[in-house]
């Protein structure tokens, strides 16, 4: 043991020094399961830190000693708290201090990276001399801080940038994109890739052997950060995020930018303006709301447990929706069967599942075995050997009672059957099943392999059983499992009806499409509601409206209210409101001189805020944090608002429902408050 470290105890560090002299610290945070920084750990770490410093070993390496991966950050929990109290400056300050003092150790530093290394994990490696990572695939690095409406605060965005160059580095920051290890030695950013059971070894040749970067590396780290390059880069990045983010909306991205375009000086200099930058990002609204959604996400993956019994799955319907379920169960290691009336129909899912596979499964030598998970079942022999039996064929009741009658008898003692109805009562459904205890309702959105959420209806007859392990296996297949009440639309589609009937109403009337879904976009939703619609398929949407506009009381326009012509149903078919080409729109240009309606985006927005009131005032879910984020990762519901309950809080309630009687006194009924406004949730 280096003499500076004798007869200490450490809570989260255990320190080993090899034959070789090499010392190994090794990262064990106490009473969790998966390595965080909180402050205490820094403070450890840092009284370690002093003492190598006056005593150095040979070489110094970096690793996890927990299972789970190498580190996953700052602890999020903490980094809430210290925003309430106002001391995220000095949280930000000791993270710097802490990784500059391993950045001056007086002996050769290597962090060896298993597992997911991310933000804190990612900025702690880049203080390190070198970095060797591990060839497996659950390996990943990232800095994901942007994504939580700040950046890299310990270091990582002024060291980054001058490692591997500043249009890698932006690539990683701006995006919050995870590398996987060969990406991150291509880029320079990881020295030596090894078997994850050489890893301490090679992290410790490397340590003491040392290494040598490549002339290019090193040239790209110092010629795209010096000042005339940045002046001229930094415009260039602001316009790429433009096409992608609001400045008013997500301002991380830009501010990251202008800090390092302007910022000069020595190192202190920048980790300073760095930490300026930081703190005044995480006391913006975006910032407490992405961090909010953030925990919305951690409950919805902490419903399900792993005792779901589900390993076989058969579904019925092969058509976009049914094959595309099949073939992200097969994906992520289910058996699982797809059946359907013809065998054309299944021969198509089997082909779209392929198509799937060669996206998802990077190595080629290991398709094979996923691809053969996925099988056809034309007769639905597989029913009375699956865990799990989803329905997906068309929205027609008595057509799904009538399979479910053919279905029921042959399931086992345990199986659970379910359906993926977007928007039919699960009461109506269940009448008439013999075990209706174990039925629910698993709905997905399109596209399936994108969309997160899943939601896992319920009905007065369910069993809380059949919501558990329906939960666990949504995460197991990597979904957000949120249970709602099984009346008209669930929640989802409940909130997201009223929204786009408005647009297409506004459409009717005159207003441009491409004028509606500008509108949109500028509160912050991802695509406008008249381009959702073709997404979604004026068929669909058809459906839809015909099922929630008499439970709704409203009225249906006439682009929804009887099916589109054949051929003309949205993307799908190239043409619908818009035109579609190589799966995008083509919006016809605005005259120049046009001027929406300034009322526009308060009718598109309070048409759903309203209908939020109510499903929360009617318990479609638990409570607001679980409506929020089904709105939220169902629909892409602006994050930077933290989902309609949180921009109602944000916003003002009494304000609110001030603009919505003046909605209701111009346009009609349809805007009248629905009961809930009062909701406690709401203030």
């Amino acid at each position: 043991m280096i003499a500076g470290l004798d007869g200490l105890r450490f809570s989260h560090w255990k320190a080993d020094l090899r034959e070789d002299g090499v010392l190994v610290l090794a990262f064990d945070r106490q009473g969790e399961s998966v390595n965080t920084f909180s402050q205490d750990v820094l403070i450890e770490l840092d009284g370690m830190l002093e003492r190598l410093a006056l005593d150095p070993p040979r070489a110094l390496v970096l690793r996890s000693a927990k299972q789970k991966g190498f580190i996953a950050g700052a602890d999020i929990r903490e980094f809430r708290e210290f925003d309430a109290k106002g001391t995220i400056g000095d949280s930000i300050r000791r993270g710097q201090q802490v990784f500059q003092r391993l950045a001056d150790l007086p002996c050769p530093t290597v962090a060896a990276i298993h597992g997911f290394c991310m933000g804190g994990g990612t900025e702690i490696a880049l203080a390190c001399d070198w970095r060797v990572a591990s060839s497996d695939e659950s390996t990943r690095i990232g800095l994901p801080e942007v994504k939580l409406g700040i950046y890299p605060g310990w270091g990582g965005s002024v060291r980054l940038p001058r490692l591997v160059g500043a249009p890698a580095a932006f690539d990683m920051m701006l995006t919050g994109r995870a590398l996987s290890a060969k990406a991150a030695r291509n880029i320079g950013l990881v020295d030596k890739v090894a078997e994850p059971a050489l890893l301490e070894d090679a992290a410790a040749a490397l340590a003491l052997k040392g290494a040598t970067r490549p002339f290019k590396q090193r040239f790209l780290g110092w010629a795209t950060n010096i000042w005339p390059v940045r002046q001229v880069l930094a415009p260039v990045l602001v316009k790429q995020v433009a096409r992608k983010a609001r400045k008013d909306h997500y301002p991380a991205p830009y501010l990251l930018i202008e800090t390092w375009r302007r910022s000069g000086g020595g190192l202190q200099s920048r980790l300073d303006a760095e930490r300026r930058s930081v703190v005044k990002l995480a006391g913006t609204p975006t910032a407490r709301n992405l961090t909010r959604v953030y925990f919305l996400q951690e409950r919805l993956k902490s419903l399900g447990g792993h005792d779901h019994g589900i390993g076989r799955v058969h579904v019925v319907g092969a058509g976009v929706m049914g094959g595309d379920i099949a073939a992200w169960a097969a994906y992520r290691g289910f058996e699982v069967t797809v059946q359907d009336r013809e065998q054309s129909y299944i021969d198509q899912a089997l082909e779209r599942a392929q198509a799937l596979f060669a996206k998802k499964v990077k190595d080629e030598s290991k398709r094979p075995e996923v691809a053969a998970r996925l099988r056809g079942d034309l007769e639905g022999k597989a029913v009375a050997t699956a865990d799990l039996v989803i329905e997906a064929i068309i929205e027609d009741a008595d057509a799904k009672r009538g399979l479910y009658a053919q279905v029921e008898p042959d399931l086992g003692a345990d199986a659970l059957l379910a359906t993926n109805t977007s928007s039919i009562p699960l009461d109506t459904l269940a009448s008439g099943l013999q075990r209706p205890a174990r039925f629910a309702g698993l709905h997905y959105f399109n596209p399936v392999a994108l969309m997160p959420l899943v939601e896992i209806v319920r009905h007065d007859a369910m069993a809380p059983e059949t919501q558990e392990r329906l939960a666990g296996f949504c995460r197991a297949i990597g979904k957000l499992p949120v249970p709602v009440a099984g009346t008209p639309g669930f929640l989802v589609n409940r909130l997201l009806f009223p929204y786009m009937l408005e647009a297409a109403t506004a459409y009717a009337e005159g207003i441009p499409g491409p004028a509606i879904d500008r509108a949109a976009v500028k509160f912050g939703m991802p695509m406008g509601p008249i381009e959702l619609i073709d997404t979604v398929g004026l068929d669909v949407a058809a459906g839809v409206a015909g099922e929630l506009a008499p439970f709704l009381g409203l009225e249906i326009p006439a682009a929804l209210a009887e099916p589109p012509e054949q051929g003309k149903r949205g993307k799908k078919d190239g043409q619908g409101l818009y035109a579609w080409e190589d799966g995008k729109p083509k919006k016809p240009e605005l005259p120049k001189d046009y001027v929406a309606p300034d009322d526009l985006e308060d009718r598109l927005v309070l048409a759903l805020l309203n209908e939020a009131v109510a499903a929360l005032a009617e318990g479609v879910v638990d409570d607001a944090d679980l409506l929020d984020a089904g709105v939220i990762f169902g629909t892409g519901f602006a994050p930077f608002r933290g989902g309609p309950i949180q921009h109602i809080r944000d916003t003002g309630a009494d304000k609110l429902l001030d603009r919505l009687k003046a909605l209701q006194g111009k346009y009609g009924e349809r805007f009248a408050p629905r009961p809930g406004w009062d909701h406690p949730a709401l203030r």
